[in-house]
Order: structure tokens, then C-alpha cells, then sequence
């Protein structure tokens, strides 16, 4: 509830701190007092759009501070928690406005610099302003089918479920249906990829073995150049070795009668034995140099088609072999998405039955709970001299949603025969307060926002009429604190908590200022309300029946 508003500077107000209570709380005033001011700074502290006009003048700025109370367990926490803010949940929540004479305007969740739009989803929260032209709260369609909920008691958390877990299925499914057509425009190209790498049939390894063999082979043809011609030097018929033998034989004659060509004999001996081994040797290196160029053309031919086909997919030749087993996986895939695909499709129509169920049977309760809410809003209707009017909860279909599939609408015919319409539309000022405040009755166990706040509803009533809208407004403060602005004694007398709102002139300008009334006082400010001006004896008498009454 809200329990302390704190404004300096705003308009006519200079300084005014007041204390409020659980309860019916009134403020009073005559005509141009300033009671619209409160309001006006009210609703800067609870995020309405700010006006330089509302600078006192002469002042450079203002400000408004609004201390409300809230339950440990109020949404309003929650909605901090979500924007990062820090409170005490134990604590009052202290919601702060400063106001320049430019125009700049700041706006404060305890010692929290925030957004004026945060102020503004937290007084919605947290106080409701109802007067003739507030088009929020209960005028406003988009919030009548919570309130039909929570009047009627039903539970939605069910269908709410439900539909997430059609959401949730729509966008598998998409996503499901996107990948799947990706891959099937993919599909011809894995395809006809896959049989050429399993017509190449690559194995792990194999380039580089072939690279190995190729460069021996091409070693090996060089090697070979150098060989040719060799036979004929140190084989041939006048090889090398043909000459050391020749050479041999000639020495051989002489060679036992002089040491020096015995010597000479034995060295060529040895050389014919080199020479001879040189020549095996030879012949050996040819023949293990020896291949056929149609194996070493085969091998580049395969070595150049393995690298190539790496290089068109760009991976490296060893990963060929993985690449066509990924492939295979993505057709599996590809197969298994559209299985997928079929699979989500059935899902999804389950989920949409079950919702449809859910949906109906809500449906069902609600237009149970508004036959009852229109009974309970026409039975506030005659007290309240509507008597002419008809109220009803107009249900209609609605695109479904996590709420189901009904549109609420509250509707009324002010006149006999007048066709049903919007409250705004179809119920003049005073109408429309009281219409306000019928529904707010019958809707009090539905809960509401812990502090209301009601701009002059019996405007242009007396009498019965203003008596009932008393008897309503206390009994709504049993339940929530409940402030008004009224002209009405009537409405005055019922009040637990009662201020008058003062306008004085002096030498330093116009002021107003507001004070809380004792009980001999609200005697005299109601009678005044009775009397005008020049409070009489009977009007004090017929105040004080009114107090004793209420």
C-alpha cells in the first residue's frame, strides 16, 4: 500500500510530506484547492509523463517520492530482479521523480537511477488510478480476460503449458524442415561426390606410398642413364678387362725372371679381380634398376588422381577415405531427417488436439464465470441508479495463445434497447465511475493492486446514490487501502482516514497545503461539504448522523 507521498515544488505545492493508512482514506477541499495536484504529482512518482509546467514557479525543479509497501511475494520484485535492481524485499520501495524547469525529468527505484518506463510498469503494479477519462486498468480489453480468470478462479497454467509445447514443437519443426531442405539440395552433389571417391576407392596412406615409389622409379632412371655403355667398357671384347688380361699374359713371360714385373703381375691379378666384381656389381645394379614404364606411369596417373580429388573437396589425400564415410552419414542423415520431419509433424498435431482440448474446457469455465460476474455487476447496478443499464462479459474467438482462445470484453447498454459497446465509448463521466466501481465490487475477490485510487467517482450524485458508493468504497478497503477524492459527504463519512486539501494566499504566493483531520474536524469539514460556506448548526447535526451512521 501506498504509505508516505513526499512533493516539493510541484505547482502550488511547496513542501508537504503525507502518512497514509490501510483503509478508506477521503480528501477533501473546496473547488481549485489543489486536490487534482496530488494526483498530478502522484503520478510523476509513478512513471507518467513529465511536465516542465509542473515546476512551482519561481523553482528550478521538483520532486515527488511515493513510499509504498508491498508483500514479500509482490510481482514487483520479481520485476526488479529481472532489470538487475537490488531492493530489500522487507523494506518499503521508495519510487522517485525529480522534475527541471526545462523539462528533463529523472526517475529513481530507491538510490537506482531507472527508467521512467520502470517506474510506470511498477505503479501499474502496484496502484491502480481510477477517474472518468483513465483508460488502463479495468477500460482497458486487453486486461479483462485476466481479471474473468481470476474472478472466476480458473486455472490456466495448464493450457499455458500447452501451448508452449506447441511452440516449442512449430519450431523444431521448422528447423527440422529447413535442414532437411538444405540437405536435399545438397543431396545430388554428396551423391555423385561419394561415387567418385568409392570409384577411386583411396586408401589411407596410399599417396604416400605411391609418391615414394614414383620418386624411386624416376631415381632409378637416371641411375640407368649412367650405366649404359658400361658392358662394352669393362666387358666387351676390348673391355677393360679384355686389356688387363692381355696386358697380364705379356708381363706374365717375363715376370719370373725380374722381381719388380712379378710385382707388376700380382697388381693386375688383383685389378682383374676388382674389374670382375665391379662388373658383377654393375650387372646386378642393372637389374634391380631395371621396371617397366607403364608401372610408373600407372602410378603417377593414380598419385595425380588422388591428389586431385583432395584438392577439389580440400581436405588431404589421407582424408579422402573419411570424407566418403562422412558423406555416408550425411545421406543417412538426410534419410533419417525426413523420418524426423514425419515424426514432429505427428508430434505436433497431438500437441495442438491436447491444446484444443484444454483450450475448450477453459472456454467453458469462462463463459460459466462470466454469467456470474454479470450477475454480481448487475446486482451493484440499481444502488448505484444504473438501474438502466446492462453489463455483460462478451467472449469472442481469439487467435490461440498461451491464454487459450477466447477474447473478454467487458460491454455495456446504458439505455433499454441500446446495443452493447465498450465502457468508454458507451458510458458518459459519471456513468463510467460508477460502472468502474460496480465491476471493482464484484471483482474484489479476484484481487487488486494493494492501493486504488478513485478521482472524484461520485461526481454529479447525491443522496442513496452517493450512500452506496460509500457503502462499496468501504467495503473494497477491507480488502485494499483505497483512497478518494470526493465532493461527496456521503462518501466522506465512511472514510477511516480523512484529509482536507487548503489553499491560502500570502505575501510569498499561492500555497496548497493538506492536513489530516481529527475527528471534531472532519465533523465541521463535512458539514461544510453539506452546508457550502456558512457551516450551520443543522448541517453540523446532520454531519455528525452521517459519521454515527457510517
Amino acid at each position: 500500500m501506498l504509505r508516505q507521498l513526499a512533493i516539493r515544488n510541484v505547482v502550488l505545492v511547496e513542501h508537504l510530506e503525507l502518512e497514509f493508512d490501510a483503509g478508506l482514506g477521503v480528501l477533501t477541499g473546496e473547488t481549485g484547492a489543489g486536490k487534482s495536484i496530488l494526483l498530478d504529482a502522484l503520478g510523476l512518482a509513478l512513471g507518467a509523463r513529465s511536465d516542465a509546467g509542473l515546476v512551482r514557479s519561481g523553482e528550478d525543479s521538483a520532486s515527488v517520492s511515493a513510499e509504498i509497501e508491498l508483500p514479500r511475494t509482490h510481482a514487483v520484485h520479481s520485476l526488479l530482479g529481472d532489470q538487475g535492481i537490488e531492493v530489500d524485499a522487507g523494506e518499503p520501495l521508495i519510487l522517485r521523480r525529480t522534475l527541471k524547469g526545462d523539462g528533463g525529468s529523472r526517475a529513481f527505484v530507491g538510490p537506482a537511477s531507472v527508467p521512467a518506463g520502470l517506474l510506470r510498469d511498477i505503479g501499474a503494479m502496484a496502484v491502480e488510478v481510477h477517474g472518468q477519462h483513465d483508460e488502463r486498468g479495468l477500460l482497458n480489453p486487453r486486461g479483462h480476460r485476466a481479471l474473468l480468470d481470476a474472478f472466476g478462479g480458473l486455472e490456466v497454467s495448464g493450457v499455458e503449458a500447452a501451448w508452449a509445447e506447441v511452440t516449442r514443437i512449430e519450431t523444431e519443426l521448422a528447423e527440422a524442415r529447413a535442414e532437411l531442405e538444405a540437405a536435399e539440395r545438397d543431396r545430388d552433389y554428396i551423391v555423385y561426390s561419394l561415387s567418385e571417391i568409392d570409384a577411386l576407392a583411396p586408401e589411407a596412406g596410399e599417396e604416400t606410398r605411391l609418391a615414394e615409389e614414383r620418386a624411386a622409379m624416376q631415381a632409378g632412371v637416371k641411375a640407368g642413364e649412367s650405366l649404359t655403355g658400361l658392358d662394352d667398357l669393362i666387358g666387351g671384347s676390348d673391355g677393360a678387362l679384355a686389356q688387363l688380361r692381355l696386358a697380364a699374359r705379356r708381363i706374365e713371360r717375363g715376370a719370373t725372371d725380374h722381381p719388380l714385373l712379378a710385382e707388376a703381375l700380382a697388381s693386375l691379378d688383383r685389378a682383374l679381380i676388382e674389374a670382375s666384381e665391379a662388373e658383377d656389381r654393375i650387372a646386378r645394379a642393372s637389374a634391380a634398376l631395371a621396371f617397366d614404364p607403364a608401372r610408373l606411369e600407372a602410378a603417377e596417373a593414380r598419385l595425380f588422381d588422388i591428389r586431385g580429388l583432395a584438392r577439389k573437396h580440400r581436405v588431404e589425400p589421407d582424408a579422402l577415405a573419411e570424407l566418403a564415410d562422412r558423406m555416408r552419414t550425411q545421406l543417412s542423415e538426410i534419410d533419417a531427417g525426413g523420418t524426423r520431419v514425419g515424426d514432429l509433424d505427428r508430434s505436433l498435431s497431438e500437441a495442438r488436439l491436447h491444446f484444443m482440448n484444454l483450450a475448450a474446457e477453459l472456454s467453458a469455465q469462462r463463459r460459466a464465470a462470466a454469467e456470474r460476474l454479470d450477475a454480481a455487476v448487475a446486482g451493484e447496478l440499481v444502488p448505484l441508479k444504473l438501474d438502466a443499464a446492462r453489463f455483460r462479459t462478451a467472449l469472442s474467438q481469439a487467435e490461440p495463445g498461451p491464454s487459450g482462445t477466447d477474447r473478454v470484453e467487458f460491454e455495456v447498454s446504458t439505455n433499454p434497447g441500446a446495443p452493447f459497446g465498450p465502457l468508454t465509448k458507451i458510458a458518459s463521466g459519471g456513468e463510467l465511475s460508477r460502472f468502474v466501481l460496480a465491476l471493482k465490487v464484484a471483482l474484489a475477490e479476484a484481487g487488486s493492486a494493494g492501493t486504488m485510487i478513485f478521482d472524484e467517482i461520485d461526481r454529479g450524485v447525491g443522496g442513496a446514490v452517493a450512500s452506496a458508493i460509500g457503502e462499496r468504497l468501504a467495503r473494497l478497503a477491507l480488502q485494499s487501502q483505497v483512497l478518494v477524492v470526493t465532493h461527496s459527504p456521503q462518501v466522506a463519512a465512511r472514510a477511516a482516514h480523512h484529509f482536507r486539501i487548503e489553499k491560502s494566499h500570502g505575501p510569498e504566493g499561492t500555497r496548497t497545503t493538506v492536513r489530516r483531520l481529527d475527528d471534531a474536524e472532519r465533523r465541521e469539514e463535512i458539514a461544510r461539504m453539506l452546508s457550502g460556506a456558512a457551516v450551520t448548526d443543522e448541517a453540523r447535526a446532520q454531519a455528525a448522523r452521517l459519521l454515527e451512521a457510517a
